[in-house]
C-alpha cells in the first residue's frame, strides 16, 4: 500500500545543533541525517512523499527545509517553526513562504514540551499567533508531555476554526503506565479521548516506540495506545508517521512500519489507506505528484557550515 511519511526530521549539527542528544544514551541519532540518508531509510517502504518537520525553535531551521523541500521530490511538505507568540507572525510566514521552497510550508509546530508553564496554552498571544497560522491555510503541529494534554483539550475547544495535529498521539507513558512509574496511561487515554471529540484535530501514530522500553518493546506494548488512537479519532483522523531519525533509539525504519502493519491489520483496507495516506494528504493538502523545482543543485544541509544560527 502507498505510504506518505507524516512525521520524519532532518538535521546537520553545524548549521542545527540537536543539544538535546546525549551522546552516551543516544549514540543511535548523535549523527548527522541528509536526504541521502532519509533515501536509504525509505529504499523498498512503498513510501511515494512525506513531511519534513521542524527539530529546533529557529526559523533559519524552516528556511533551510523548505530549500530541501524545493529540490526533493519526495518531501511534499514542511512542518517549520514562527514564533507563535509574536504578534509579526503573519510576516514570519510571508518571509517562509517567498523564499525558495515556500509553497511546501503546510504547517507550523510548537514545541510545548519544552514548555513548564501549565497555563502555557491558555496565553492570549499565543493563542492570536495561532489563529494567524490558521488563517494561512496551515496547520499547527503540538508536541507535548502526556501530562499537558488536559490543557491541549482546553485549546482545541476553544480555537475550533484551527486545525491542530497531535504528534506522537501525546506521548503515550508505555514505559512507565503507572503513577507509581511515573506515568499515567490511565489519564492519557482520558486525556485523548476528549481531545478526539474535538473534529479539528488529527493525530500521528508516530514516536510510539520511543516511548516504549527502548531495547524490549513489543508490538502488544504499543496496541493499548494505537486501538485506543483509532477508538478515539478514527482512522479517517490518524496518519502514519516515522519520527525518523528520533525512532531509530527503539527500531529501525523497516521495524516500526512493520509493526504498524501489523497493528493495523484488522482494519478494511480503506480505513488502513486513511491511515498509510490519505489522512496526511488532506490534512496537509499535499500534492498527489511534484517534480523538481530546482534541477539538480545540493541538499543545503549536506553541507557544513559553521555560522551561528540566529
Amino acid at each position: 500500500m502507498e505510504r506518505i511519511d507524516a512525521h520524519h526530521h532532518l538535521w546537520v549539527r553545524t548549521r542545527t545543533p540537536q543539544p538535546w542528544i546525549d551522546p552516551v544514551t543516544m549514540r543511535a541519532i548523535d549523527a548527522d541525517f541528509t536526504t541521502d540518508d532519509l533515501a536509504r531509510a525509505l529504499a523498498g517502504q512503498h513510501v511515494t512523499g512525506t513531511v519534513v518537520v521542524q527539530s529546533v525553535p529557529t526559523e533559519a531551521e524552516t528556511v533551510d527545509l523548505l530549500a530541501i523541500a524545493a529540490r526533493t521530490p519526495v518531501i511534499r511538505g514542511v512542518v517549520g517553526w514562527v514564533e507563535l507568540a509574536d504578534p509579526g507572525v503573519a510576516d514570519a510566514l510571508a518571509r517562509l513562504r517567498s523564499g525558495p521552497g515556500g509553497r511546501h510550508l503546510v504547517g507550523v509546530r510548537s514545541m510545548v514540551q519544552a514548555e513548564h508553564d501549565p497555563g502555557y496554552l491558555d496565553r492570549a498571544d499565543l493563542r492570536r499567533g495561532m489563529r494567524a497560522v490558521a488563517e494561512q491555510g496551515l496547520t499547527i503541529d503540538l508536541v507535548t508531555r502526556h501530562e499537558q494534554l488536559p490543557a491541549v483539550a482546553r485549546l482545541v475547544r476553544d480555537l475550533p476554526e484551527v486545525s491542530f495535529v497531535l504528534d506522537h498521539l501525546g506521548k503515550p507513558p508505555l514505559a512507565n503506565p503507572g503513577p507509581a512509574d511515573g506515568g499515567d496511561l490511565a489519564g492519557w487515554a482520558d486525556a485523548v479521548r476528549e481531545i478526539g471529540t474535538h473534529p479539528n484535530v488529527t493525530a500521528k501514530l508516530s514516536g510510539l516506540v520511543t516511548e516504549a522500553s527502548w531495547t524490549h518493546w513489543s508490538s502488544q506494548d504499543l496496541r493499548p495506545a494505537v486501538d485506543h488512537a483509532l477508538d478515539a479519532f478514527g482512522p479517517e483522523r490518524l496518519m502514519f508517521g516515522s519520527d525518523w531519525p528520533v525512532s531509530l533509539l527503539a527500531a529501525r525504519y523497516a521495524e516500526w512500519v512493520d509493526t504498524l502493519t501489523g497493528l493495523l491489520a484488522g482494519l478494511a483496507s480503506t480505513e488502513q489507506a486513511a491511515v498509510w495516506h490519505r489522512t496526511a494528504r488532506r490534512v496537509y493538502d499535499l500534492p498527489t505528484e511534484r517534480a523538481d523545482e530546482v534541477p539538480g543543485g545540493s541538499d543545503p544541509i549536506a553541507v557544513p557550515n559553521t555560522e551561528e544560527q540566529g
